[in-house]
C-alpha cells in the first residue's frame, strides 16, 4: 500500500500532480479537492482525462478534513492574490495539519519566516497538534532560487556573492487568470500602479522567502533586504495564449531582490517576465542562470531548462512525499530535508 494523498486543486499545476498520483506506483488517491463547483462530485479521474477512479472530488473543506490521509498536495492559486481573505492559504494549511495530514504546498511557504513570527508560530501549533509536518515547494521559488545555489556553494572556499536570475516568456502560459488578473500584463500603466501593491506584497513575499533561506542556509546574517522592480510596455499589439496584450500597456517586468550585508548586495535575485519574448530587448538573458562569486568562481546558465514549468512545479511536491511524511513533526524546508529524487517516474 503507498502513501495517502489528496490533491487539492485541479488547476494547471494541480492537474499535472492529481495525473502522476494516480498512475505512481507508491500513491494511493483518496480525496481530491475542487475550488469551482462545477467540478464538484466527479471522479477525480475523469477530471484528469483518464478515466474513473473511484475518488470522488468534494469542495468541502470538512469532507477533505474529515479523510484518513497521509499527505495534502495543496496546489490552488494563491488566495493572497485570488481570494478577498489573503490568509485563506495559512487557514486552510493549518486546518488541515491538525487534521493530521502533512501538507506539501506550492503557493509560497518555502521558508515561513519571511511571513513573520505569527505565520510561523500558527503553521508550528497546527504541526504539533497534528503531529505532521508542512513544506513548502516548487520551482521557483522552490528550486531555481533556493536549492540550486545552495548546492553550488559547497564548492566554494569563499563567496563574495550570489545571483540568481530567471527569464522568463509566459507567451505560451495559458492562464488569464495568472497573467491578466494576477501578474498585471495587459494593463496601462496607471492601473497597474494601482494594481501592483497587492501584487508587489505577493512576490516579493515568495521572493523574500527564497533569500532569507539563501542567508541563513549560507550562515549569513544579512542588513537589509531591498526589493526594486521596472516595466516596459508592448510597442505593438500582441497576441498570447492568454489573450491580447495591447500597444502600450504592460508587457514586461523586471524585478530585484537584494540581500544586504554593510553596502554590498550579497545575495540577488532577479526574475525578468514577458509577455512575448520580442518585449524588452535590453533585457535579455539565459532563461536561468546562476553564478557566485568568489573562489572558485561558479557559473551556470541553461537557454531552455524545461519544457514545461506547470509539470515542474507540480512534480517538485509529488517527489517530496516520502521525504515530508518521513520527517520530524514541524515547518520542514529544503535546509531540513534529504535529497528529494523522481523515484517511480522512469519509464522502462
Amino acid at each position: 500500500m503507498g502513501f495517502r494523498v489528496i490533491q487539492w486543486g485541479t488547476g494547471n499545476v494541480g492537474l499535472a500532480s492529481l495525473k502522476t498520483v494516480i498512475g505512481h506506483a507508491d500513491h494511493d488517491l483518496v480525496g481530491c479537492y475542487v475550488a469551482t463547483p462545477s467540478k464538484a462530485g466527479r471522479d477525480a479521474g475523469d477530471i484528469a482525462g483518464l478515466g474513473p477512479c473511484g475518488v470522488r472530488a468534494t469542495n468541502s473543506l470538512e469532507e477533505i478534513v474529515a479523510l484518513d490521509a497521509d499527505v495534502v498536495l495543496h496546489m490552488p492559486l494563491s488566495a493572497a492574490q485570488v481570494n478577498d481573505d489573503p490568509d485563506k492559504d495559512t487557514k486552510d494549511i493549518c486546518a488541515l495539519l491538525r487534521s493530521g495530514k502533512n501538507v506539501i504546498t506550492t503557493v509560497g511557504y518555502v521558508y515561513p519566516k519571511a511571513y513573520g513570527a505569527d505565520v510561523v508560530t500558527r503553521l508550528e501549533s497546527a504541526c504539533r497538534e497534528g503531529g505532521v509536518s508542512v513544506h513548502g515547494t516548487g520551482i521557483n521559488p522552490g528550486f531555481m532560487a533556493e536549492l540550486i545555489p545552495l548546492v553550488f556553494s559547497s564548492n566554494c572556499s569563499r563567496i563574495d556573492s550570489v545571483l540568481v536570475r530567471e527569464h522568463s516568456d509566459f507567451s505560451f502560459y495559458p492562464s488569464p487568470q495568472i497573467i491578466f488578473d494576477v501578474m498585471g500584463f495587459s494593463f496601462v500603466p496607471e492601473r497597474y500602479e494601482s494594481h501592483t501593491a497587492r501584487y508587489r506584497k505577493w512576490l516579493s513575499g515568495l521572493f523574500e522567502e527564497s533569500v532569507l533561506m539563501v542567508a541563513d542556509g549560507l550562515g549569513l546574517e544579512l542588513d537589509e533586504l531591498t526589493v526594486e522592480s521596472e516595466v516596459e510596455l508592448a510597442t505593438e499589439d500582441l497576441t498570447i495564449a492568454a489573450g491580447p496584450v495591447p500597444k502600450g500597456t504592460v508587457a514586461g517586468q523586471r524585478w530585484e531582490w537584494c540581500g544586504v550585508v554593510g553596502d554590498r548586495d550579497v545575495i540577488r535575485l532577479e526574475a525578468i517576465y514577458k509577455a512575448h519574448k520580442s518585449v524588452a530587448p535590453q533585457w535579455q538573458s539565459a532563461a536561468w542562470v546562476c553564478t557566485i562569486e568568489g573562489e572558485p568562481r561558479l557559473h551556470f546558465e541553461v537557454n531552455k531548462w524545461t519544457t514545461n514549468g506547470l509539470v515542474g512545479t507540480a512534480m517538485r511536491a509529488v517527489h517530496a512525499i516520502p521525504a515530508v511524511c518521513a520527517a520530524p513533526v514541524g515547518i520542514r524546508t529544503f535546509l531540513d530535508l534529504p535529497l528529494v529524487a523522481g523515484r517511480g517516474v522512469v519509464t522502462a
